[in-house]
């Protein structure tokens, strides 16, 4: 066969739960080892995750030597050596409340929680995640009493309604003022600011680098991982990826239960 090989990217993004963690949520041994060589090549690797910095604590050694991370959906870039916020992009208060005032009102029984960027806030009857729940002193408050300007991510949950039905409804209720997605098995959907998704902050962050879309390989399994996908040159979907994933990116890797970010990597790399 001749042709040209194609040009090595020069930057990887993906996504972490469903696609680069296992099962268990924990980098494993072989992802770690093409982490590393990876970033001795020169290449990062950038954490392009939904989950907020909190939840990230195990898991910013294996970021590599640019230590860099883009958090909540493209709401946060963060600096792993500094520990500190690079660039926050937040929903203003105004429009929190807004928000927060018409699914209330088009979707009863909505209850609401905040990622900051100086940690979390949620509303009494919205049923947390079990890091947070061991959390002491968390806010607890209406919606209204908890916003602030410090906001990077809204959440909205619905105990009755199904996933896709739940991110519908509030996509037409409040698409026009927020980026809508979902990325969790539950009725839970994430908001960040208008225009703000993972491909945008990571669209800029490789403006800062010198590296062109074309030049990024990315990975992704659910429907927060849609715009990232389309964004780069190259873009993966796991083989557990929902089914809007698999039909959008251009390639699929193996299974994220069998280090198919790594393994993938691995050939795309030569190692």
């Amino acid at each position: 066969m001749t042709g040209e090989q194609a040009p090595r990217p020069r930057l990887v993004a993906t996504d972490l739960d469903g696609t680069l963690l296992d099962a268990a949520g924990a980098v494993t041994a072989r992802t770690r080892e093409v982490i590393s060589v990876l970033d001795e090549m020169g290449v990062p690797v950038v954490f392009v995750t939904g989950r907020p910095m909190r939840w990230m604590e195990t898991l910013w050694e294996a970021v590599g030597g640019h230590g860099l991370a883009i958090c909540s959906n493209g709401g946060i870039v963060y600096d792993v050596p500094t520990h500190s916020v690079r660039q926050a992009r937040t929903i203003p208060r105004d429009v929190l409340v807004k928000v927060g005032r018409t699914l209330r009102r088009t979707v009863p029984g909505t209850t609401f929680a905040l990622e900051k960027t100086g940690g979390f806030a949620l509303e009494d009857d919205f049923l947390s995640h079990a890091d947070d729940r061991r959390v002491p002193d968390v806010p607890r408050g209406r919606l209204e009493q908890i916003a602030d300007g410090t906001v990077v991510k809204l959440l909205a949950r619905h105990d009755r309604l199904a996933p896709e039905e739940f991110w519908g409804v509030v996509e037409e209720a409040v698409g026009r003022l927020v980026t809508t997605t979902w990325s969790s098995v539950g009725s839970l959907v994430e908001m960040s600011a208008a225009g703000v998704t993972k491909a945008s902050t990571l669209a800029e962050l490789c403006r800062e680098l010198g590296v062109a879309p074309g030049e990024v390989v990315a990975f992704g399994d659910m429907p927060n991982d849609l715009p990232l996908l389309e964004w780069a040159g190259t873009s993966y979907a796991m083989g557990n990826a929902h089914p809007t994933v698999l039909a959008l990116a251009d390639h699929t890797a193996p299974r994220h239960d069998e280090d198919g970010v790594a393994r993938t990597l691995a050939e795309i790399f030569g190692l």
